[in-house]
């Protein structure tokens, strides 16, 4: 098969591959990047499994082509830390248990920052609605919830905290 080469941005570094054209997005991560936190599992777009965002939202990537994401921004959850500090909702979803046996982490955390992103204040339903595609099997997501509630208000007091050291 044809092989094309894209130039694919991910976590903020461009990455020149060559792809078959029925390559998923998930397969490329994966195989061709070596980043492995996007997980893959249905391939169907069901479990959220493989959850990374494109230019700030939420996708499957079980069922976007490599090929299709050329010219969009695609974050993983590798993108997410700074070097060794994590981000605050992956802080949260440890301290608050959200992890058992952490498969569906990452695409629970990249779903959490894409409604902490457009909406830094949600409610617990609001949390619900926007992790509602992630599938867990193993948390029962009342911890997980609670780890997106929690990083809402650490992010909002450390914003906060920003802004008063800011008018020093």
């Amino acid at each position: 098969m044809k092989r094309l080469e894209v130039i694919l941005n991910v976590n903020h570094v461009n990455y020149r591959v060559e792809v078959e054209p029925r390559r998923t997005l998930v397969e490329v991560l994966r195989e061709t990047l070596g980043l492995t936190g996007t997980k893959r599992s249905c391939n169907e777009g069901e479990c959220g499994a493989c959850t990374v965002l494109m230019d700030g939202k939420p996708v499957a990537s079980c069922l976007v082509l490599a090929v299709d994401a050329q010219g969009r921004e695609i974050v993983t959850i590798e993108g997410l830390s700074q070097g060794e500090r994590l981000h605050p909702l992956q802080e949260a979803f440890v301290k608050h248990g959200a992890i058992q046996c952490g498969f569906c982490t990452p695409g629970m955390v990249l779903s959490a920052k894409a409604l902490l992103d457009r909406n830094p204040k949600p409610t617990a339903l609001d949390v619900r609605k926007a992790i509602s595609g992630n599938l867990c099997r193993c948390t029962g997501y009342q911890q997980i919830v609670d780890a997106i509630l929690a990083a809402s208000k650490a992010m909002e007091a450390k914003s906060c905290n920003g802004a008063k050291d800011r008018r020093r």
